[in-house]
């Protein structure tokens, strides 16, 4: 991985462990792909530390065994000794007969599936908060006198039942998500905004098709392109993922998709259906897939190696799914929701090739860095990431080029001292607050963050510099 993207993630994580000490509900903002599951591991390792009397319980979707994939990535983390001091566990209702559910308390990460602690459910009939009351309890009354901290995984996502126990028996609260909804009060603390991601090479640049020929058959053309180039360059098979409509729609679109793959010229792709009803799935790879359970088609999908070329869905991985592999998306449904666009754009996004970037070509680094995506995409959305958009049929070889002119760090303009211009900015007429301080400085771009950092020497410094950070980004207009 790049220092680059090393040092974000660092920064980042650093926020929300000094935001611990003076605020009880923080919400971090981070695309799809910037590595969130690794920076909540790494703050709850960093609070741990400090702090043996803290218990995370981490709130994640049910869908796409989104629990079991983060507890198996805290374990991993742990294995490596990377977070050596996470003790994660998963709690599970598989338990038989009428037993009564019981969550263990001598681990110091939980993970808990959103719907398991639903009305009627056993969690629901006094395991939780019996599980909660005796972390938390006094040991005068038998308790261990801990602080459970909630961490919400794709926050965006109601968590009603929980959010009931909150008074009662969680000391802090941490929204985690790409798109926080604001309607909750999930109001951004810390960010990693999508230009950060992308310029610290975490996440891919986006190449919008628009046009007369931004049809579903241009993208399968466009995908037989880039397939090669993938396989030679980066030496992963890549993956174009479709998104369709529901029932009233549906048919329509699956029509118009399976004439393209159906043409001679694409009898070598091969493709999954994957829709909500595993009786509705299907696929035409009878080599490798089609052998498999349809709950393991998902997990065969994500590795680099699989065969599987096109993937189409509906709404089964909008969380919850690393794909890496998935370049290109395809969007025929209209969701007419920001957050699940973003959600879906987010799965061609990823990094295929993080760890080891840097010893890529320039070419194959810009063939990583680069999603195509087709259909659907508001213009409220284009802004939020940043796409350019193509409308031609140019191939990729030597043609991808980013649009719009970079302006030059205010550091490298000879006619620019930051240290006089400062000096000629009037004072502050009130003392703003030091977290109203930390989010001007996050909410500013990557050069002017950079600058901030070689001039700040000690606390002082570091202050004049983000009391005047706007006139400093309108000194680079």
């Amino acid at each position: 991985m790049l220092q680059a993207a090393i040092d974000l993630q660092r920064r980042a994580v650093g926020q929300l462990v000094h935001l611990t000490d003076a605020l009880e509900e923080i919400t971090f903002r981070a695309p799809t792909g910037s590595g969130k599951t690794y920076m909540m591991a790494d703050m709850m390792n960093r609070i741990l530390a400090r702090d043996r009397d803290v218990v995370f319980l981490v709130s994640t979707l049910s869908k796409g065994d989104l629990a079991t994939q983060n507890y198996d990535k805290f374990a991993e983390y742990n294995d490596k000794g990377l977070f050596s001091r996470l003790r994660p566990y998963l709690i599970s209702s598989d338990i038989a007969g009428e037993e009564r559910l019981f969550v263990p308390t001598d681990f110091n990460v939980y993970l808990l599936p959103r719907d398991l602690y639903k009305k009627r459910g056993r969690l629901m009939q006094g395991a939780m908060e019996g599980f909660l009351s005796n972390l938390t309890s006094h040991a005068t009354f038998n308790g261990l006198g801990k602080r459970v901290y909630l961490i919400k995984d794709e926050c965006h996502i109601a968590t009603n039942n929980l959010d009931n126990l909150s008074t009662k028996y969680f000391s802090k609260v941490y929204n985690f998500s790409a798109t926080p909804n604001l309607k909750r009060g999930q109001h951004t603390d810390v960010e990693i905004t999508n230009a950060d991601a992308v310029a610290a090479k975490l996440i891919k640049d986006i190449e919008l098709e628009e046009g007369a020929d931004a049809t579903v058959n241009h993208a399968i053309n466009k995908f037989q392109e880039v397939k090669t180039q993938y396989r030679n360059m980066l030496h992963i098979n890549p993956c174009l993922i479709i998104q369709i409509s529901n029932k009233d729609k549906a048919d329509a679109e699956l029509h118009e998709i399976f004439a393209s793959l159906n043409k001679a010229e694409h009898a070598d792709l091969k493709w999954m259906l994957i829709v909500n009803n595993d009786k509705e799935c299907d696929t035409n790879d009878n080599v490798k897939t089609k052998k498999l359970a349809v709950r393991k088609w998902k997990d065969y999908a994500k590795d680099n190696t699989s065969t599987v070329d096109v993937i189409i869905f509906k709404m089964v991985i909008t969380e919850g799914w690393d794909i890496p592999r998935a370049c290109m998306l395809y969007q025929m449904r209209d969701s007419k929701s920001k957050q699940l666009d973003e959600q879906v754009m987010g799965r061609v996004r990823r990094n295929p090739r993080l760890l080891d970037f840097a010893t890529l070509s320039d070419e194959a680094q810009q063939l990583a860095m680069t999603a195509w995506i087709w259909g659907i995409v508001p213009d409220r959305v284009k802004k939020s990431i940043c796409v350019k958009a193509r409308q031609d049929n140019r191939t990729f070889a030597g043609e991808i080029k980013i649009k719009g002119t970079r302006l030059k760090p205010l550091e490298r303009k000879p006619s620019f001292n930051i240290a006089d211009f400062l000096e000629q900015q009037p004072e502050a007429s009130t003392s703003p607050g030091i977290f109203k301080l930390f989010a001007d400085y996050n909410k500013a771009t990557p050069d002017i963050r950079q600058m901030c950092d070689a001039y700040a020497t000690d606390y002082a410094r570091w202050y004049q510099f983000v009391v005047n950070i706007r006139a400093i980004e309108k000194a680079q207009a």
